[in-house]
């Protein structure tokens, strides 16, 4: 079978279904974090699967429109991070596309690298729009602390998003791969772009 080019407009059945699918597995991420008091988001599992599986413009659709509809349904604060949502569905459509979904010692690799440049697209976000805190407990308590020191605010607020993101996206790449992983061949075959990783 030919490789189908990972930025093909061409969207099959298959991958326009995926994206609802995903954004539930999302909703049910972060519920799931929620009712445990986790310290981490992990509504982004669905985005990571559906880059995995169908490519980076499928997962950026998916972490957008996930957004959107938190947004408008459970919290407006989710608009804003619609930009980090479909940065994160592009890298690791573009990685996973590259082959860094093809052992668990990679997946940890792209979790880390996905876990950065989240935090750093989130960050100039929260300077913006929160004061550079995220949010979070454990992040908004090194913020403060930072701050308390002098230190500038955009380092703060980096080292706020970094202390968060990296931990969060490691856990959610990995809980990606997991699930990608154990998906039955015949699934994962549907989405033409992904053909190469499947021989890997």
């Amino acid at each position: 079978m030919r490789k189908q080019s990972m930025w093909s407009l061409k969207f099959s059945t298959a991958a326009l279904v995926l994206i609802p699918a995903a954004i539930g597995i999302n909703y049910l991420g972060k519920l799931f974090a929620e009712l445990l008091r986790l310290p981490l988001w992990l509504d982004s599992i669905g985005t990571v699967l559906s880059s995995m599986l169908a490519g980076p413009i499928i997962g950026a659709l998916t972490g957008i429109i996930n957004n959107i509809i938190y947004g408008f349904t459970a919290s407006p604060v989710s608009f804003v991070y619609a930009i980090t949502s479909g940065v994160i569905g592009l890298v690791v459509g573009i990685m996973a596309y590259k082959g860094w979904i093809a052992s668990i010692g990679k997946a940890l690799v792209l979790g880390l690298v996905v876990g950065v440049i989240a935090a750093t697209v989130s960050t100039p976000l929260n300077i913006l729009f929160w004061g550079g805190q995220t949010g979070n407990i454990w992040g908004d308590a090194l913020f403060a602390t930072m701050i308390a020191h002098d230190m500038p605010q955009w380092l703060a607020s980096f080292a706020d998003s970094l202390v968060v993101d990296v931990p969060d996206k490691i856990a959610t790449v990995l809980v990606g791969f997991l699930i990608f992983k154990n998906l039955p061949k015949n699934l994962t075959r549907m989405y033409d772009s992904r053909s190469e990783i499947d021989r890997l």
